[in-house]
């Protein structure tokens, strides 16, 4: 089944449904209860995440491909900034904004229908942009990267999480990872200050999060702990020949813009 719209729709509907995935997540993770993943970041790796963003109180977050929002709402809680969470799934999104008012923080909290090549936001409009373990899902990363870049102002900041196989073209991944190259994709959507370093401390958390799931005594009727237990015998025979990794890069500032725009028109 193609992960789309529809596709995620149902998955966290299935959630709410039965949450006992969600409990298995957290306990691994090391996530509290009321932080609704999309991805699997670690507690610690929250952390990391705020570190490289460099965001100030009232600056404009956008996070890509938000799901149910709990890592950008966390960030939010952490740095003041204002949030913008895009997702193609709205079903996620009515999930984001109930969490974002339980935690008392709907007022710098907006989430908006978009996909990760056209977030309808306006050009040089945010200050940074997190996506977290969503870029594989772009049927263009380069594509992707450039909506990335056409929003953010000039020195705006992209940090993205995401996995790729050690050998590239690895036949045993799925499609959407198998040539997966974010940093070179980076590079040619003309971001600057590209750098991209392995989570090994990231992936033990995640091979713990599956091996829980894997080891859970399946039930028939939980359908959203069914799909993870299903995702977990996909994924634990990949984890050795995959790379956890995160990435961090600034849009061109106001200068290279206008020099870029102008060799543009003058080759």
């Amino acid at each position: 089944m193609a992960r789309d719209a529809e596709y995620f729709d149902n998955f966290y509907s299935n959630i709410v449904e039965s949450p006992s995935s969600d409990r298995i997540v957290a306990e691994a993770l090391g996530l509290p209860p009321e932080l609704q993943a999309t991805g699997n970041l670690p507690w610690a790796a929250i952390d990391d995440i705020v570190a490289v963003l460099v965001v100030d109180v009232g600056a404009v977050l956008v996070d890509l491909g938000c799901g149910r929002g709990g890592y950008g709402i966390e960030v939010v809680r952490r740095t003041g900034t204002r949030l913008l969470g895009v997702d193609f799934s709205a079903v996620a999104l009515t999930q984001a904004r109930s969490d974002a008012d339980a935690a008392n923080l709907a007022a710098r909290t907006e989430f908006r229908l978009g996909d990760l090549q056209a977030t309808g936001l306006d050009d040089a409009s945010v200050d940074a942009i997190m996506c977290i373990d969503t870029i594989q899902f772009a049927d263009s990363t380069v594509g992707a990267l450039v909506e990335c870049q056409r929003i953010l102002r000039p020195g705006g900041r992209v940090v993205l999480t995401w996995w790729e196989p050690r050998t590239r073209g690895d036949p045993s991944f799925p499609p959407s990872l198998r040539d997966l190259d974010v940093e070179t994709a980076l590079r040619q959507a003309d971001f600057n200050d590209v750098c991209v370093v392995e989570r090994s401390d990231w992936q033990a958390a995640e091979r713990a999060m599956w091996t829980a799931a894997a080891d859970i005594e399946p039930d028939e009727h939980d359908e959203a702990l069914r799909d993870l237990q299903d995702e977990a015998q996909r994924v634990l025979p990949l984890l050795d020949a995959t790379r956890r990794l995160a990435g961090q890069a600034t849009a061109p500032s106001t200068d290279q813009r206008a020099l870029d725009e102008r060799l543009d028109r003058h080759p």
